[in-house]
């Protein structure tokens, strides 16, 4: 299954030649591979450059390293926090407006509000509304952090239940926050009305209103930004 290595940049090498494994199905999901110095042998290269390419695929999260008697490396699938982290840093490298940001998340978030309509179960809106509750205690004390948003965001993106979205939607947390759109807005306004806008948007998701729905994030999202004419079209208006 694994060949020789030739000179060059051998661990890249080595995790190429790894994950088209992966990709090809001659290593799946909990396979465990074979030890360090069995895989240094069979392409041929140091125990030390082995242990570089599995470091990479587990940064990768193709990899879990387990340590103990029954530990190694194993074949996994990459966690939505691992993909959202990677697509994070790739937007974090570019050089995007803050206007951009917004009508991105305008244009993804729209869909996954409209999935959520009609796939939330009654865990799921309880969960987005028990949000909501800690939202309101945390501002009423002076403690609000976005950190809550985000975290309303990503259970709603849990509620549209596609594991795609909820890979995209963990780049919100990083490149993707909608903090630099809305400078022009004063902070504590700003959280007052997203929590507010929280908690509307639920009740249109409870009562399964997409339309009620998609025109709360509208305006949730556009707030503060210059997407007005934007918005307006993307929901025909």
């Amino acid at each position: 299954m694994f060949r020789p290595i030739s000179p060059g940049r051998i661990s890249e090498l080595i995790v190429a030649q790894m994950r088209q494994l992966i990709l090809d199905g001659q290593l799946s999901t909990g396979d465990r591979l074979p030890p360090e110095r069995e895989l240094a042998e069979r392409f041929g290269v140091s125990r030390v450059t082995v242990r570089d390419a599995l470091r990479t695929l587990e940064a990768q999260g193709l990899l879990e390293i387990r340590v103990g008697a029954s530990g190694g490396a194993f074949v996994t699938a990459p966690s939505t926090a691992v993909v959202g982290k990677g697509i994070a840093n790739m937007l974090l490298l570019s050089v995007l407006a803050p206007e951009e940001v917004a009508e991105a998340r305008l244009v993804m978030e729209l869909g996954t509000v409209a999935l959520a309509v009609r796939r939330a179960t009654d865990t799921d809106l309880e969960r987005l509304r028990e949000i909501c509750r800690r939202s309101e205690a945390a501002h009423g004390s002076g403690e609000y952090d976005v950190e809550l948003s985000s975290e309303f965001h990503a259970t709603l993106a849990e509620a549209a239940h596609n594991g795609a979205i909820n890979m995209i939607t963990e780049s919100f947390r990083g490149p993707l926050r909608m903090a630099a759109a809305r400078a022009r807005e004063p902070a504590e306004q700003s959280h007052e009305r997203s929590i507010t806008e929280h908690v509307a948007l639920v009740d249109a998701i409870a009562a399964r209103d997409v339309v009620a729905a998609r025109r709360i994030m509208t305006a949730h999202l556009a707030r503060g930004t210059a997407l007005g004419d934007v918005a307006a079209q993307i929901i025909g208006h």
